[in-house]
């Protein structure tokens, strides 16, 4: 005979105080294991974002990213000769080389120093990248020494608003327009023309060639052809594999560091839980003990104990997940470490992120429980009774 789901969950009210607590101890836990999980996250899909499938980013071989990438002129010139460029309305190759180099900018209200990518775009950058919006003011002259930051640049950084003026290069550059690259990492960039761009900081080569294919499909293809080329030492990737690879590091990073602090917070939340358990089993001997003289089987008490654990468990979980999915309202920024510049991005709760919070505080539960419940399914009937 099984005992009634109503008789955990009445027992859980009744002692709401001591539920609430016990259930606040691991929605602690599972708010850092989300937020984890979701900082990772949102890294991760702020860098996928950035490319496109149709895409292809040509680096120089066993670079990591465009940063320590050089293609020079001569090569860039045979990657723009593949038949499998798609071409746009107005005949031209839907083809960019582009220069991408760090510099060193202060934040606003801080005067702290980061890192920001410089990008030398082409003509056609633009058009291969459909979730950049020009927003205010113009795009920059070909030949001028003019240039449009991303929002988040334009926010953060001193001299990136608008007809301001930023230092770099040896020379004095006018920010004509900003831009809204979504949620990508672009918003995180300044972009100018890649010939003044690369006279400015003396760079004889490109850093990467982009160019869309007209189907995805022929990209196996046009890799293998590129890399086996003798005449380039090139490494071509789908753009959308290239920024993945770009938060690898980063997000094994923030998964060691967020899996570190929720086993040591999981301990203590998971202690509270056995204490809570014990405290009611000690509580309730008598009504184990009439529980067993109705005729109820000592499986039948450990599951209805391990059951209150489990919504102990429960409770903390709804709880903590609640409080964490507040923060995809928030922007964070960090350094990324393939690049070492500056990205800024937010906080991502996916379905995957509730799944594994919910089931991880169902466990925290169960490890809570279990001993407490075997211990009350162990009671002698009469000694349990006596204490009555």
């Amino acid at each position: 005979m099984a005992i009634p789901f109503s008789y955990s969950f009445r027992n859980l009210w009744t002692r709401r105080l001591t539920t609430v607590l016990t259930a606040s101890g691991m929605a602690l836990v599972v708010f850092v294991f989300a937020a984890t999980l979701m900082l990772a996250a949102g890294l991760r899909k702020t860098l996928i974002a950035t490319g496109s499938t149709d895409n292809m980013v040509v680096i120089r071989k066993a670079s990591q990213s465009e940063v320590q990438s050089g293609v020079d002129r001569d090569q860039a010139a045979l990657v723009a000769t593949q038949p499998e460029i798609a071409v746009g309305t107005d005949g031209r190759q839907l083809l960019a080389k582009e220069m991408v180099v760090l510099i060193s900018l202060p934040k606003r209200g801080t005067d702290k120093p980061s890192n920001v990518v410089i990008r030398g775009i082409s003509q056609e950058s633009l058009a291969l990248r459909p979730q950049v919006r020009l927003i205010e003011g113009h795009m920059p002259r070909p030949g001028s020494l003019e240039v449009i930051a991303g929002q988040s640049v334009a926010k953060r950084f001193k001299g990136g608003g608008i007809n301001e003026t930023l230092r770099f290069g040896m020379r004095d550059w006018t920010v004509v327009g900003t831009f809204d690259a979504g949620a990508t990492g672009f918003s995180s960039e300044i972009w100018g023309d890649v010939d003044q761009l690369m006279q400015a900081f003396r760079r004889p080569v490109y850093s990467s060639v982009l160019f869309r294919l007209r189907d995805a499909a022929e990209l196996p293809k046009v890799k293998e052809r590129l890399e086996t080329d003798p005449r380039l030492t090139v490494e071509a990737k789908r753009e959308t594999k290239y920024y993945s690879d770009q938060s690898e590091m980063m997000a094994t990073f923030l998964g060691i560091m967020g899996m570190t602090l929720t086993i040591i917070f999981s301990l203590g939340a998971v202690i509270g839980a056995m204490i809570t358990m014990y405290a009611a089993v000690a509580n309730r001997t008598a009504e184990i003990g009439t529980l067993r003289a109705l005729g109820y089987r000592r499986r039948s008490i450990m599951a209805a104990f391990l059951m209150e654990a489990l919504l102990l468990g429960l409770v903390g979980g709804v709880m903590g997940l609640f409080f964490s999915s507040f923060l995809q309202f928030f922007t964070v920024s960090t350094v990324n470490w393939q690049t070492f510049s500056e990205l800024a991005f937010s906080f991502a709760l996916t379905p995957d992120i509730v799944t594994r919070s919910l089931v991880f505080s169902l466990f925290m539960g169960f490890v809570g429980g279990v001993l407490p419940a075997f211990r009350a399914a162990r009671m002698n009937i009469v000694e349990a009774l006596r204490t009555s």
